[in-house]
């Protein structure tokens, strides 16, 4: 009986070997696929709540969109705020603004000039 717990104990370790070593391969399949979904753009949202931007700092990549719905009591806008090049319409509670980011930006409610928010574009 010995040599037949030997082979079993020898076959359950090559097994568990293969198994490990087929995890580890589809891991690195996963991840690769991951950093290819990366490359392409995104869709950022951002919740205008209680007078205030949410997440107030957001990253993103160049070309990633960003979505503002605002879920306030009062209508709200988004505007550009070193130059004011790009300003959205005062949209009401349950309406949305979008805009491509391909650059950093500071941007404000020009309604209520204490909401300000930050978009920071990482690579």
């Amino acid at each position: 009986m010995q040599p037949h717990k030997s082979s079993a104990s020898k076959f359950l370790i090559i097994l568990a070997v293969l198994v490990c070593v087929f995890l580890l391969i589809s891991g690195f399949k996963s991840s690769q696929k991951i950093v290819h979904k990366d490359s392409s753009p995104t869709t950022h949202t951002v919740t205008i709540f209680r007078m205030k931007y949410h997440p107030a700092q957001l990253n993103v990549k160049k070309g990633d969109t960003v979505i503002w719905i605002n879920k306030d009591f009062v209508p709200h806008d988004v505007t550009e705020e070193t130059t004011q090049k790009w300003t959205s319409k005062p949209f009401n509670q349950g309406e949305q603004w979008s805009k491509v980011v391909n650059e950093d930006v500071k941007y404000f409610c020009n309604l209520h000039k204490v909401m300000k928010g930050t978009i920071t574009i990482i690579k």
